[in-house]
């Protein structure tokens, strides 16, 4: 069987394989990418891992830890690979920290960090699913609940 590209390769950037299927566009949406950045987006492609995936390439651009974690909340199983002159030269697989601040928002109307300048703090209870829990208002929330700071 012959093998094909069907997205070209990158010479610098960042590769973020195995995203769930029709979560690119959030991911892109979250990163908040200038609009000079070069992006590739597949959606949808065949996945041995996922079984359907989608993958984003960002040329000349190595991720932040803040934007890794906010890709680690819609796409937990994810990988980053970093790419120099063509080669994947480190793979990183995404992994939710235990505290989140800043990143997300409470869905909760009435808790303290909606109504004061406050930054947000989110403590991670689990990974699959995702669930986090507010330090200030201590709901619970799903991934489906979580609510992004842009």
């Amino acid at each position: 069987m012959e093998r094909k590209l069907k997205v070209d390769a990158i010479k610098e950037g960042t590769v973020i394989d195995h995203i769930p299927r029709a979560k690119a566009l959030d991911v892109i949406k979250i990163l908040k990418l200038k609009e000079e950045d070069i992006i590739t987006i597949g959606i949808n492609f065949s996945s041995k891992k996922l079984g359907r995936k989608d993958i984003i390439k960002i040329e000349n651009k190595e991720l932040t830890e803040e934007e890794v974690n906010k890709i680690a909340l819609i796409a937990p199983d994810a990988t980053l690979n970093i790419i120099k002159d063509y080669n994947v030269v480190k793979k990183i697989e995404i992994k939710l920290p235990e505290v989140l601040e800043g990143i997300i928002k409470c869905p909760n109307p009435n808790c303290i960090s909606n109504n004061e300048k406050v930054i947000s703090r989110f403590f991670v209870i689990s990974e699959k699913p995702v669930k986090v829990r507010c330090a200030y208002c201590e709901r619970i929330f799903t991934s489906d609940e979580i609510e992004y700071e842009y």
